[in-house]
């Protein structure tokens, strides 16, 4: 019988079609209590793996589609004045949901954008000086377009600090599209559809599950020395912050319960490095110049490192 996990990325992996390492890294994130950044070109499936972990999570789903005349009232919600009575009425934005997922995030202004860091960090949103939590399973997918510029706000550093991890969506291999078109063919043009995976108990144990996984002292240091490695690298001007330690760690856990173990290895730390730093270093003018990529330097910084025994 299937793991509840299993389940899980089963059904994910029944319909995001091609994509397994965006679906393992999608589930990564949410055991972790983190978010996501899905970046890859139009037509990818992005906004379908957003709303097919919703539905097989089985949790409440949110969209707001970004765009350049949105403003923070829309996404978080606004206060309402009835003439009549002379009071005024809290209404809520479509933030307030378990999952939401924020549709080309980069097509809004940085004022909009930063709408959304009070909810991503502490869960809770302050309308009119007064907080109201959001579900204790808030979880946000945000999509954006990595080749496209015009009409477009780069997201600030600090909006970027708050996604646990940036995933890349890229084009599926013949085989997986052949089997898409198929199914798109027998569906007659339909959306595809999740069915729920997990009921809500199982949610919670498997989050603390991951949350429960066991790290030898190797593996924090070996965490910390990786982190820290990306400070002294010539090629950046922004290394990893202490935050993307903790996320680091947070993430190889959860991959750690996703493969179905009670205790983290090196291997989960660097199965999970590239998403959970590609968006937190800053290159030099000369390195982007040079053509050097974060990705690049991950890579080379994982090969320098000493992985503990």
């Amino acid at each position: 019988m299937p793991t509840p996990l299993q389940r899980l990325t089963g059904a994910l992996s029944n319909v995001v079609l091609g994509q397994p390492a965006a679906v393992a890294d999608l589930v990564t994130a949410y055991l972790a209590r983190g978010h996501v950044l899905l970046e890859g070109v139009p037509g990818v499936a992005k906004t379908l793996a957003a709303r097919s972990v919703a539905a097989a999570l089985g949790l409440s789903f949110g969209r707001i589609q970004f765009t350049p005349d949105l403003m923070p009232s829309d996404v978080v919600g606004t206060s309402v004045f009835h003439p009549g009575s002379g009071t005024f009425e809290t209404v809520k934005g479509p933030i307030f949901c378990e999952v939401l997922v924020a549709d080309e995030i980069n097509r809004t202004p940085p004022k909009t954008q930063a709408a959304l860091l009070e909810a991503m960090e502490e869960r809770q949103v302050t309308l009119d000086g007064k907080s109201h939590p959001l579900p204790e399973a808030f979880f946000v997918v945000a999509t954006q377009n990595p080749i496209e510029l015009e009409g477009t706000y780069p997201l600030p550093e600090a909006q970027l600090d708050r996604f646990l991890m940036r995933v890349r969506m890229g084009y599926p291999d013949a085989a997986a599209e052949r089997t898409m078109l198929t199914r798109f063919h027998e569906r007659q043009g339909a959306a595809p559809s999740v069915d729920r995976a997990l009921s809500g108990a199982e949610l919670q144990a498997l989050r603390a599950a991951a949350a429960a996984v066991r790290c030898d002292a190797s593996v924090l240091e070996y965490v910390v020395r990786l982190t820290r490695a990306t400070r002294d690298n010539p090629r950046l001007k922004l290394g990893a912050s202490p935050r993307s330690s903790q996320g680091l760690l947070a993430a190889a856990k959860a991959r750690a319960s996703l493969e179905g173990r009670d205790f983290a290895t090196p291997d989960d730390v660097k199965a999970v490095a590239g998403s959970v730093l590609n968006h937190r270093l800053m290159l030099k003018a000369e390195a982007e110049v040079e053509g050097v990529t974060a990705e690049q330097v991950i890579a080379q910084t994982l090969e320098k490192v000493e992985v503990p025994r």
